[in-house]
């Protein structure tokens, strides 16, 4: 039988039997040498059945070759084991939709939280002496920062905000994912060299890394202000899709550092 003719019998279209020719599924017969047409058995049309309830019930194209020489009673027990895991699979969908709400609204909880706690640290610190900034410049990126907080409660884009504990983030210095781009030691404020390791490219993922003295890690106004210079530094336009991010902690040694990191893959 030729190509179409078969298809006719398996009620398919020819491009389906190339397609399983091409996996390796369901060959012809034979194929003439100089014509190249493809001829099929008229038994052949039973394997095409396997194959397509197989696939129709999920099983991968691997998964159909192990099963294609079976008998039904090794077939019916594959449909068996499939109807399990679509089971367990169903329940496990379930539970998530059940859940759903509440890590929303634990999350949602957690975000009102951290704007409150950055909202006072905000307003509580002095940038004049640490990055130079004059009330009416503080203000402005006060408002900023702010802003980007209630963005993400309005529009729930919880992955826009970077929630994980310091010991959790990545480690830049040993992550051939980044490039060390600036790094800046021995400073008593940041006013002294920030300024210039802002200018940023597009598109890129930063990391801003400060080992400080004790002190200066105490709040979050710290690493807001320094994001916060960077994106008034490169501008807001949001078209410009940079991802920055800002790690604070104490140093080790009693003097201060800073780092810049670009993802590079």
């Amino acid at each position: 039988m030729t190509v179409k003719e078969f298809a006719h019998l398996c009620g398919c279209n020819p491009q389906t039997l190339r397609y399983y020719d091409r996996v390796d599924l369901l060959k012809p017969a034979s194929v003439d040498h100089w014509s190249g047409y493809r001829n099929y058995d008229e038994e052949q049309a039973l394997a095409f059945v396997k194959i397509k309830n197989l696939q129709r019930a999920g099983f991968t194209i691997e998964e159909i070759k192990g099963l294609l020489s079976q008998e039904d009673a090794t077939l019916y027990e594959a449909f068996t084991a499939k109807i399990a895991e679509a089971e367990e699979n169903l329940r496990a969908i379930k539970a998530i939709q059940r859940s759903y709400r509440t890590e929303m609204n634990a999350m949602e909880k957690r975000i009102k939280e951290i704007r409150q706690t950055v909202h006072a640290d905000l307003e509580a610190y002095d940038p004049k002496e640490e990055f130079g900034m004059d009330g009416a410049a503080y203000e402005s990126l006060k408002q900023d920062v702010m802003r980007f907080f209630e963005t993400i409660e309005k529009n729930g884009s919880l992955d826009d905000y970077d929630f994980q504990e310091p010991e959790e983030r990545p480690d830049f210095f040993g992550d051939a994912g980044y490039q060390l781009v600036q790094e800046r030691h021995g400073w008593t404020y940041a006013r002294e060299f920030l300024a210039e390791c802002l200018t940023l490219e597009d598109g890129v993922d930063y990391q801003f890394v400060f080992r400080v003295v004790e002190g200066k890690a105490d709040d979050s106004a710290f690493a807001n202000i320094a994001l916060g210079l960077a994106i008034l530094k490169n501008g807001k336009d949001p078209e410009r899709k940079r991802s920055l991010g800002c790690t604070v902690s104490n140093s080790d040694d009693g003097k201060n550092h800073f780092w810049l990191f670009k993802r590079v893959k």
